[in-house]
């Protein structure tokens, strides 16, 4: 599913730059640029941030157990 229509990027490209060390918007917007158009996608790629940094850090937490 396209997030950031402006810039044609997608739901699976934001969360692979994350996962590949992507830590804030910032880093979004610099790495893909997000929510540097219009700006409606900016809420949405916060909340994918949170979402999959919180995936990353409960699989790394039942790894070490």
């Amino acid at each position: 599913m396209y997030i950031c229509v402006c810039n044609g990027v997608t739901e699976r490209e934001i969360r692979s730059s994350i996962e590949a060390g992507a830590r804030s918007l910032d880093d979004l917007q610099r790495e893909l640029g997000v929510a540097s158009g219009c700006g409606q996608c900016k809420q949405e790629a916060k909340c994918l941030l949170r979402e999959v940094r919180r995936e990353c850090l409960f699989a790394s937490t039942l790894q070490a157990a």
